[in-house]
């Protein structure tokens, strides 16, 4: 058992990602349920929204799960803390924002802080002010980047040579080759996005999850950076519209509304890709398939089990 399997009280070093706003206590029950840390995703939800996941997800599962809070993203940030530790939500996720002022009030409830940081800097930032864990997402990670665009492949080892608390790999990690990976470059542990929407209990819309079983590895794309904000999509007919209008110059304030939450649901749980857009990573290059979430995280620590032995014998 490694350090975030130990502190989170995992079974598997694997934690979902927030998926902000279509965040739902199916996924993250069944993620928790097959030993990993099921995440929910405030976006920009209201508190009653969030505090219904909670107690949903908690009657679900007796096992540990998280709370992510966008603090420049939603408004509510005040509530959903507090909503966090009036809930005795073992676990908080805060990105978007300088999590310094709000770690502490954590810590008093005995909650475990996680602080996704895109540079080595916000991960030393990140741990003096006292967070137990960094999640370092490359910009191959699906959704809303860091205009600093590092990939995964190039931050892990940085952030891990940077800080002593344990650091978790995110962006472009979707089996047990990418978990292993990770593992390679110092991080003890991954954070699944994308690959946990092609899954079973995920409840977004099937054509959701059939475009990423199609995709090929070329078909996600950075829209946003015309305006300072670096968002990856998979590649769909409403899509190709918002890169053409970026071609355009669309000011920000377009931008914002083509690329709104509910432009987000309608393409993730209603399946349209002509009035709406889906997040995806990278890693939708490798996805096969549509498992049920124990399966993969079977799959995942059987690939990297076998995959170590195989590298072993280069080093003997």
């Amino acid at each position: 058992m490694n350090d975030v399997c130990r502190l989170l009280d995992l079974r598997y070093p694997i934690i979902q990602g927030g998926m902000g706003n279509i965040s739902n206590a199916e996924l993250a029950s069944a993620v928790s349920e097959a030993g990993g840390l099921g995440t929910i995703g405030a976006g920009t939800m209201t508190p009653d929204e969030v505090e219904a996941l909670i107690i949903e997800t908690k009657r679900r599962t007796n096992r540990p799960f998280a709370v992510n809070i966008p603090l420049q993203v939603t408004p509510h940030a005040a509530e959903i803390a507090e909503l966090v530790i009036k809930h005795q939500v073992p676990v908080v996720s805060l990105s978007a924002g300088n999590p310094a002022p709000w770690i502490p009030r954590f810590a008093e409830h005995g909650i475990k802080v996680i602080v996704v940081v895109a540079s080595v800097s916000q991960a030393k930032k990140a741990e003096a002010a006292g967070a137990d864990l960094v999640v370092a997402e490359g910009y191959e990670a699906a959704g809303i980047n860091s205009p600093l665009e590092l990939t995964t492949m190039t931050l892990i080892p940085q952030v891990v040579s940077a800080v002593r608390i344990p650091v978790i790999a995110a962006g472009g990690i979707g089996d047990g080759r990418g978990l292993l990976a990770a593992l390679a470059l110092g991080a003890q542990g991954v954070q699944l996005g994308t690959r946990l929407v092609a899954t079973k209990e995920a409840p977004f819309h099937e054509a959701y999850k059939q475009r990423l079983v199609e995709a090929k590895e070329n078909e996600t794309v950075i829209v946003g950076r015309s305006v300072g904000r670096i968002r990856r999509v998979m590649r769909t007919p409403y899509v190709e519209k918002l890169l053409e209008y970026e071609q355009q110059g669309m000011p920000l304030e377009q931008f914002q509304e083509y690329t709104s939450e509910d432009r987000h649901r309608r393409g993730a749980l209603l399946g349209d890709f002509h009035e709406g857009f889906i997040n995806a990573g990278q890693i939708a290059g490798l996805i096969d398939g549509v498992p049920t979430v124990a399966e993969l995280f079977e799959q995942m620590m059987t690939e990297a089990k076998t995959q170590w032995q195989s590298l072993s014998t280069l080093f003997r």
